[in-house]
């Protein structure tokens, strides 16, 4: 139980934070609803701090469902060469290269023009570094880059080019428990793709996780590419083009997102 929690009458929470247990938003797109007038509790209007029964009825006004809708999560085959977000003098960031023109595949004028107008505003769900190629998600919507960013239910796939050949006991350190600045990482499943190469697949992402650890066990990184985010596949999208997600891959992050929260409500009260 948070502080937050403690001090609300027994069983009250904040309407923001079952909004976003719900999976219907995150928290921040909550909180502007709210004070937008756009979130009814029991079919009167809230207002932000609003403390309610975990079972209240909680709905969304209709423009409200519409402001949701708008978001926008997009996959992008970033290149190497391109930072992933918060560009130095000289580099080229990641959302720059949503423009019409680099879009792969169909996408409806409307659709086109939504993803266009918020590509400025777009932030990257699970960074890659310069130095990495491969599937990027940018998305506006809070409870995707809730799913992505901070819980440990979507696993990362990665093929991963080393310097020589790779000996069976650094095969085994890869998949034994590793630490990382003091702290003990979770599993990662590490394969053979092929001579010098490795399948790297992990629910986590410390700052340059893939190139340390495989420092750690003697090999060096040469080329690190990505090609999955759980239900999220690069396939055939092209080095520099990005398209929408779909649907069915919208919805199964938010499914992810939903399924994070519950493992972490029951770590909470074990």
């Amino acid at each position: 139980m948070t502080a937050d929690e403690a001090a609300s009458p027994v069983g009250l929470q904040r309407v923001t934070k079952l909004l976003a247990k719900r999976g219907v938003c995150s928290r921040r797109e909550a909180e502007r609803l709210i004070d937008a007038g756009e979130v009814l509790v029991e079919g009167r209007v809230v207002e932000r701090g609003a403390k309610v029964h975990p079972d209240a009825l909680i709905e969304v006004t209709t423009a409200g469902q519409r402001s949701l809708a708008s978001a926008v999560t997009v996959a992008l085959h970033k290149p190497v060469g391109i930072v992933s977000s918060l560009p130095e003098d000289g580099q080229r960031e990641a959302r720059s290269l949503i423009k019409a023109t680099t879009l792969h595949g169909d996408c409806d004028s409307s659709s086109l023009r939504r993803v266009l107008s918020a590509a400025d505003n777009l932030a990257v769900a699970g960074r890659l570094d310069r130095a990495s190629r491969g599937l990027l998600i940018l998305t506006s919507d809070g409870v995707v880059a809730r799913a992505l960013i901070g819980s440990h239910t979507i696993s990362k796939s990665y093929v991963v080019t080393v310097d020589g050949d790779v000996a069976e006991g650094q095969l085994a350190r890869l998949n034994r428990s590793m630490s990382l600045d003091d702290r003990r990482l979770l599993p990662m499943v590490v394969r053979r793709a092929g001579r010098g190469r490795l399948r790297f697949e992990l629910v986590e992402g410390m700052k340059h996780q893939i190139r340390r650890c495989c420092g750690k066990v003697g090999l060096e990184v040469v080329d690190l590419f990505r090609d999955a985010v759980g239900p999220v596949r690069l396939g055939e999208l092209p080095e520099g083009r990005w398209r929408p997600l779909g649907d069915g891959e919208l919805a199964a992050l938010r499914a992810a997102a939903q399924r994070g929260r519950g493992a972490s409500e029951s770590g909470d009260r074990s």
